[in-house]
């Protein structure tokens, strides 16, 4: 026989009555992937007098740990079947968890269907991320590792914070049992929302990662949907001017990301801008094998060269222009020691990446209390994802760019053919091309850049940058230098400009109207032309 519709529920009756934030945690159900920390998690739940309710490995390790659990399977009267595909999909626990505490209707239903409150729960997700990031796992294994019933119970909690915790973090237990003990059982509203907040971000990136799995395995191309999530990194002292706050976040799933390994060993926090000159740092860095260094200065390269040595390499590279790379942002790929270290700091540098430092080389650098030094001792293979840009209300996503051109593939359009030098410098400079904001010119020499021209409408008035710049710091190395242009040239006065100046050889993608005319005026200068079939636009 129901209970009188009149009855209002009580703790023995089904459900005890709360004000938002005010519900003393009774019981808990505790079901994690992760299980660390899970078992000093209970032990002081239980210590506090909660009641553990718990589901397959988890009750298990709990059990194993000497701790009394009771079985989903006895608080829904429903066994768990199908490999565990169903456990805790079941309106019994539902009804705990989403009850509002102040609602009599919702408590009048409780006590009649005899529902027990759900005060707590602890979740964290099948593996799916790791995985599909192992790279051997079957298709089966991976839709195994899809998480049904934990994203569910995560996001009932969530909604229903004000009368239900949910914890998705284990970094997250400590300070909730200290907050549990001193305050006799109860969780602030403000906690709960945090916890929310946190649960919703969870079920969110899995959401995205499966998602992004299944578009992946259906879609050719760009899928119709883009589903990303990123987590913080860290927050910033400002953007990219000081009224603007700032944080960095790295993308979930990614292979990668700009700080990962990356350890501060010395100066003040990473700002925004230096965040964004050292990610072109690094990725122009990391296009060569062979000692490089690559000097930043508002996410263009003012220097980047190549040498027997990363301090050889560094000179060549700062030669380039001593100007601008005043408090510049430096990459290279080899480790600093005291030598280096010490012609490093005749010079103001915003932050300096390398694989090491010796001990030298830290007390030589470290007297500059401003300057960052960052070390990344494993640097990981460049990840060939999709990038993205932002844009007002949306993304642009594209493929990443990189020179996969090769000398066997390019085809010389002069009728001249270059000389063996002039192939490395050309190739030098066409790989650092794309790294420099379009239109874009550098001009280089020995394997190092002698004059760079970034960030122009005009393309004949890069070249006339790229030149001055060489005329102004190393005017004796033009004789004879290569010059790069990351598009075609439309008109002959940028190759004109450029070879009154002494560059004998030049490399451009090709494709104008006006190839003719330009292959015409090399060859009245005596130079030579190769096309690579490929432009470069860094925008």
């Amino acid at each position: 026989m129901a209970p009188d519709r009149d009855v209002i529920a009580d703790p023995a009756a089904g459900i005890e009555r709360a004000q938002p934030g005010e519900v003393r945690v009774r019981r808990a159900l505790l079901s994690v992937s992760d299980k660390q920390g899970v078992v000093a998690f209970a032990r002081g739940l239980q210590a506090l007098g909660v009641e553990i309710v718990s589901t397959g490995g988890t009750s298990r390790a709990l059990e194993q740990n000497g701790l009394p659990v009771r079985s989903i399977d006895d608080f829904t009267g429903f066994p768990e079947m199908m490999d565990g595909r169903v456990k805790t999909l079941h309106p019994r626990l539902y009804a705990g968890l989403l009850a509002r505490r102040d609602q009599e209707e919702h408590l009048r239903a409780a006590a009649e269907q005899a529902i027990e409150q759900v005060d707590l729960v602890c979740v964290n997700l099948y593996p799916f991320e790791q995985t599909v990031a192992r790279g051997d796992a079957s298709e089966s294994e991976i839709v195994e590792n899809i998480d049904i019933g934990g994203p569910t119970m995560i996001r009932a909690a969530a909604k229903n914070a004000p009368f239900a915790a949910v914890v998705v973090d284990p970094g997250d237990y400590e300070r909730l049992l200290a907050e549990l003990h001193d305050s006799e059982g109860r969780l602030s509203l403000r906690t709960r929302t945090e916890l929310a907040a946190k649960a919703f971000a969870c079920t969110a990136r899995y959401d995205a990662a499966i998602a992004t799995w299944f578009a992946a395995r259906t879609s050719e191309g760009f899928p119709p949907t883009w589903n990303d999530s990123y987590e913080k990194v860290s927050d910033l002292r400002y953007g990219e001017n000081p009224h603007q706050g700032a944080a960095y976040y790295a993308r979930v799933g990614a292979p990668t990301h700009l700080l990962a390994g990356v350890e501060q060993l010395h100066g003040k926090e990473l700002s925004f801008n230096n965040l964004l000159d050292l990610s072109s740092a690094r990725e122009l860095v990391e296009d060569f094998d062979s000692p490089a260094c690559a000097i930043v200065k508002h996410n263009n390269p003012c220097g980047c060269a190549i040498g027997e040595t990363g301090q050889v390499a560094y000179e060549r590279a700062f030669a380039c222009d001593p100007q601008s790379a005043y408090g510049g942002v430096i990459a290279v790929n080899r480790p600093v020691d005291g030598p280096f270290a010490e012609e490093l700091a005749k010079q103001f540098i915003e932050v300096l990446l390398a694989p090491g430092y010796d001990e030298q080389a830290l007390q030589t650098l470290q007297v500059k209390k401003n300057v960052r030094l960052l070390e990344l001792a494993e640097w990981p293979e460049p990840a060939g994802e999709v990038e993205t840009k932002a844009v007002i209300g949306g993304q642009l996503v594209q493929s990443r760019d990189a020179v996969t051109e090769t000398r066997e593939r390019m085809r010389v359009m002069s009728a001249r053919e270059p000389g063996e030098q002039e192939w490395r410098d050309m190739l030098f400079a066409w790989r650092v091309c794309r790294h420099v904001r379009s239109n874009a010119i550098v001009v280089a020499a020995g394997g190092a850049t002698i004059g760079i021209g970034a960030g122009q409408m005009s393309r004949v008035d890069a070249v006339r940058i790229a030149i001055e710049k060489a005329r102004a710091f190393q005017p004796e190395a033009l004789a004879g230098s290569a010059l790069a242009s990351d598009a075609y040239f439309p008109f002959a006065d940028g190759p004109e400009l450029a070879m009154e100046a002494g560059v004998s050889a030049i490399i451009q993608p090709g494709g104008s109207v006006r190839d003719e005319e330009v292959v015409a005026a090399v060859d009245g200068a005596g130079a030579a032309m190769v096309a690579t079939d490929r432009r470069h636009f860094r925008h």
